[in-house]
């Protein structure tokens, strides 16, 4: 912990959410490859805080079971919604009751808000001493937030007025209060067994704190955000996608600042967790989603999907969809290839056009060009493999293994089907089916002998085009001998 790390952050989290018209909690939709809420604990985890709870209540299980789902979460159960300072106080009861330091509170669905906003926030509560600072926010319009009104001679915070409160004058001033503050715990803990119910909710309200500590004789003070947008909060649909852009848009200008370019960054979509080294290129179409890596000088797009893959330095992914692979130095994917699951190509290794792929090993140099699919399958170094060549892994109740060596050649229309090994240095004829082992160093045939039928056709469909054509070619033989 450093100094200005706060001795707890509270995440408000228990609301349904109805606003959203979904089965799913409000806080677990998701933008950007977290949730709302998972947002808002990686911005918190940040500061890191001594303590960490998330408030929960409805749909407590799920959305509790989401967030230990990766690192352990500490939650606290809200039974009943009866306001965010009852949710405060949950919080705090959870952690033992009150809490010595800084306690940071912040809304679980407010996923554009940064650690680095939050962590002026608590620099600024520590310098001015505050027993209350509020993250507020000048916005271009402020109608229906609750303005900041501030202390002309010394700025401090001396309250704030709801919209439909406030004078003509207030409703001018566009200083809003976000809904996240810093507290003295100690002091929090005391004015939160004193916030009273008689309003038109019957509930606690956290803002009725700034009153009873400020009328105590305590300063309470404001930290701006830099960029207003941070605090916005999701309702519905609409506001979920906006924050998506908005945050999609951070997240691209954060990769491109660090040396990535990205062609055109209104049709390309970004995770938060996506990670990636100088120049590499993203063309248009693409989404990089998960805990995919872009390495130094790869290359990806136009329109693919690479989901939790590890694309390596030099390669290039052309218009196809990968998803928990890893894809070695200088290897080629696509056009149009599939990389599922467990696929690992090696470097210089290739995924041609219409190629699919899944819990596959491909060897450094090996080359699966065309209309393939391979499956549960090893495939040592620099071999290639024929078109339209199937790995057959099922045989209707399980699934088989298929390896083939190095520097293999196999024909087109080949059939491998498992478990089956092929040797090293081994070629198959095309058409094959192979169904035993085959030794290294091996041409296996494994094919019906070819038979012609001479003047099938004419017997068979008698004035047919084909009938005809045949006929007029065997008189221009003839005519020729």
């Amino acid at each position: 912990m450093s100094a200005t790390s706060p001795a707890a952050v509270v995440v408000l989290a228990a609301g349904e959410g109805t606003r959203m018209k979904s089965k799913t909690p409000k806080v677990l939709h998701e933008i950007s490859g977290r949730s709302l809420v998972g947002h808002v604990v990686a911005a918190a985890r940040e500061l890191d805080p001594q303590h960490l709870v998330v408030v929960v209540g409805h749909a407590s299980e799920q959305v509790t079971a989401h967030l230990n789902a990766g690192d352990a979460v500490r939650t606290a159960f809200q039974a009943e919604q009866n306001g965010t300072g009852h949710a405060v106080r949950m919080g705090l009861e959870e952690l033992g009751g009150n809490v010595e330091g800084t306690v940071i509170v912040v809304c679980g669905d407010t996923p554009l808000l940064s650690g680095g906003t939050l962590g002026v926030l608590a620099a600024t509560h520590a310098a001015d001493a505050n027993a209350v600072t509020v993250l507020s926010a000048e916005v271009p319009d402020s109608t229906g937030y609750g303005r900041i009104v501030r202390d002309p001679a010394t700025g401090a915070v001396t309250e704030i007025v709801e919209h439909k409160d406030a004078t003509d004058e207030q409703r001018a001033i566009r200083e809003i209060n976000s809904g996240v503050f810093a507290f003295d715990g100690r002091l929090l803990g005391d004015a939160l067994g004193k916030v009273r119910t008689d309003n038109s909710q019957g509930e606690e309200y956290l803002t009725d704190v700034l009153s009873i500590l400020r009328e105590a004789g305590h300063r309470v003070g404001a930290s701006v955000a830099g960029d207003h947008r941070e605090i916005l909060g999701i309702n519905n649909r609409l506001q979920l996608a906006e924050a998506r852009r908005l945050l999609n848009e951070r997240l691209l200008e954060r990769a491109m600042l660090a040396g990535v370019t990205v062609v055109d960054p209104a049709s390309t979509l970004i995770d938060a967790t996506v990670t990636y080294e100088r120049d590499a290129v993203v063309h248009p179409g693409t989404q990089l989603l998960g805990a995919t890596h872009l390495a130094e000088d790869s290359e990806v797009g136009p329109n693919s999907r690479i989901e939790n893959t590890a694309v390596g330095a030099g390669a290039r992914v052309d218009n196809s969809v990968t998803l928990s692979a890893e894809i070695g130095a200088g290897a080629l994917v696509g056009p149009y290839a599939y990389l599922r699951p467990g696929t690992r190509l090696g470097t210089k290794a290739k995924a041609g056009t219409y190629v699919e792929m899944k819990n596959a090993t491909i060897g450094e140099g090996t080359k699966v060009p065309h209309l393939s699919y391979v499956g549960d399958a090893t495939i040592g170094d620099h071999t290639n493999i024929g078109a339209a060549s199937v790995f057959v892994n099922y045989d209707g109740v399980a699934k088989h293994h298929t390896t083939i060596g190095s520097h293999c050649r196999t024909g087109s229309d080949n059939m491998f089907v498992a478990p089956v090994t092929v040797g090293d240095g081994v070629y198959t004829a095309a058409g094959s089916v192979i169904t035993k082992d085959v030794p290294a160093g091996s041409l296996a045939v494994a094919r019906g002998q070819q038979r012609n039928i001479e003047g099938w056709v004419a017997r068979k469909r008698p004035g047919s085009a084909a009938a005809q054509a045949a006929q007029a070619s065997s008189q221009e033989t003839d005519g020729q001998s």
